[in-house]
């Protein structure tokens, strides 16, 4: 009798040890979360991240005393004909894309840093870049020669540009945008969240 209750111990425990191996082998493991420099690399192979396409355009009289445009940025272009031009006159009728977007090239350990499972990012300034629609600008009535158009078309890349980054909205929709799409990058490496703020703590975990 005291060989088979002996027996039956040591099945027992056998069989608890097996089990506590298998518990070992099979339980999941805590997840590695990529540290700040790989959160860094995996943002910047973005490189500039296209977060919002605005089609604009705008009617433009460059004669010799246009009546005066409502804002400052375009009064520039024509006070650049007036003073680079001989005699101008026409007008033109511009149409252009706005991208607007974020240089992530610009990222580095003052922008991101990994605490924990969630990621604290310093977002780089809005940029946009000006693509003018050729087939529907129309140069109309005008004594430019073809040498002065294209500087007045790059006059007008200016000033769009101008317009696209002293307005609140816009950038205000290509950050929000931005900040969707990364929050989307740094989930799919595993961590909980994004928090987007003004500057890195200076006190904090790296």
């Amino acid at each position: 009798m005291r060989r088979i209750v002996m027996l039956l111990v040591g099945v027992t425990l056998g069989l608890a040890a097996g089990l506590l191996l298998a518990f070992h082998f099979l339980a999941p493991k805590p997840k590695s979360l990529p540290d700040g420099p790989t959160v860094i690399t995996q943002m910047r192979e973005a490189a500039r991240l296209e977060t919002l396409d605005v089609t604009v355009y705008k009617k433009l009289n460059f004669a010799p005393d246009p009546p005066a445009p409502s804002d400052s940025t375009w009064q520039n272009v024509l006070t650049w004909a007036r003073y680079n031009l001989r005699d101008p006159h026409g007008r033109a009728i511009l149409f252009a894309t706005l991208h607007l977007g974020l240089d992530l090239q610009q990222l580095d350990a003052d922008h991101v840093r990994v605490e924990g499972d969630r990621v604290l990012l310093v977002l780089p300034p809005v940029t946009a870049q000006v693509e003018l629609d050729p087939g529907a600008t129309e140069v109309i009535d005008s004594n430019l020669d073809s040498a002065e158009t294209a500087q007045l078309l790059d006059q007008a890349k200016t000033a769009f540009a101008r317009d696209a980054s002293a307005d609140p909205k816009l950038r205000e929709r290509a950050r929000s945008s931005a900040e969707r799409a990364l929050r989307a990058l740094v989930r799919t490496l595993g961590f909980t969240d994004l928090e987007v703020v003004q500057a890195l703590p200076v006190h904090g975990p790296s």
